[in-house]
């Protein structure tokens, strides 16, 4: 359950040799949603939705795999009681089974999760949960390097090494990631899942994080930076908010500031840095990479919807402005879309995509 303040419980499990560096940003990560693309793009954090601890067997200092000391908030015994449990990776000996050397941490497991928790792990960590009993019979993936290690050990588990993300078990209860960076993916899962889409998109957005290899430009904002302290240009910004999609909406705003269009224009520039019709097509630019984002809407519909009648013209500005095609974008984030969609034909699980998206505010 959320604690007193409604924030999502996020252990994260800590042992002997265990990776510092994912430890720490699966921390940053579940503490970002929800606050940081707020504070980023407006300088006011916004609702903090996680709250992640560091859970150790005794709340000892660890010593991670590359010597960092890492200090515990709980043991098990005080801990307060998970919604999640990550279970970060560690360095192992490609054919060792690794048996009995967690044996308290694997017990402690099993009665998070008979107790609701889902439990998340990355990597080498897939060994830990193959030694609960909790995955015999079901799909399990590890860094391929590690996969005939598990297969072999663990041979009631259905390994696919191809796999950078499985979920499985008991209301698929059970995430898995694969190696490297995976455990990324992991994170926008969770936060999509126990959060909302939105929050992990912008979670995404924020660090730069993507399924696949991609420049900066598809995460950035185009509206970044664009606040202004000139209460006329203000109001025509409100205005645009919500009248982004109309025919002339550059025209309407000069109008609308009691000036000619040639000095609303260097007013306009000068007070956000941008042109009124750039800050149009900002406005236009990131309306439709949140319904790509979020909807299943044809290309040509989403250039109406945000107003553009000439569907070459939106891709060709989509294209130079975020960096890759409309098409390219939406299939960018396909895959955490459709496995959440997957996730939502669980009766009891509690999954939540996040509201319908909301017009764009401007900042």
């Amino acid at each position: 359950m959320p604690d007193a303040e409604g924030k999502i419980r996020a252990a994260i499990l800590v042992y002997p040799e265990v990776t510092a560096s994912v430890v720490y940003t699966m921390h940053d990560l579940l503490f970002a949603a929800g606050r940081d693309w707020s504070f980023i793009t407006t300088g006011v954090p916004g609702r903090q939705r996680i709250a992640p601890y560091v859970v150790s067997s005794d709340k000892h200092e660890i010593q991670s795999g590359n010597g960092v000391w890492i200090k515990p908030d709980y043991d098990f015994g005080d801990c307060p009681t998970p919604d999640i449990v990550c279970v970060p990776d560690f360095p192992l000996p490609a054919d060792d089974p690794c048996s009995g050397r967690f044996d308290a941490e694997v017990a402690w497991l099993r009665r998070c999760h008979k107790a609701g928790a889902t439990l998340a792990c990355t990597c080498t960590a897939a060994i830990l949960l193959a030694q609960t009993g909790l995955l015999d019979g079901m799909q399990a993936t590890i860094h391929w390097n590690y996969a005939p290690t598990l297969a072999r050990y663990y041979p009631r588990l259905r390994v696919d090494p191809d796999k950078a993300l499985v979920v499985t078990g008991l209301e698929q209860r059970i995430v898995m990631a694969g190696g490297g960076t995976s455990h990324l993916d992991l994170i926008l899962y969770l936060i999509a899942r126990f959060v909302g889409l939105t929050e992990a998109l912008e979670v995404a957005k924020a660090y730069l994080i993507t399924w696949h290899d991609a420049g900066q430009r598809p995460f950035t904002s185009l509206l970044t930076g664009k606040q202004t302290s000139d209460r006329l240009i203000e109001r025509c910004q409100e205005w645009a908010a919500h009248h982004y999609a109309e025919a002339a909406p550059v025209t309407a705003m000069a109008r609308l500031s009691g000036l000619s269009e040639r000095t609303f224009a260097r007013r306009f520039a000068r007070a956000t840095g941008m042109s009124p019709l750039d800050y149009i097509h900002a406005l236009r630019l990131e309306e439709a990479k949140q319904i790509l984002e979020t909807e299943e809407l044809p290309v040509e519909a989403v250039a109406l919807e945000v107003g553009y009648q000439d569907n070459g013209f939106f891709g060709r500005l989509f294209r130079r402005r975020v960096g890759m095609t409309p098409a390219q974008y939406r299939r960018r984030w396909g895959d955490l879309h459709r496995l959440l969609k997957r996730s939502q034909r669980d009766p009891r699980g509690q999954l939540s995509p996040g509201p319908r998206r909301e017009r764009i505010e401007h900042t």
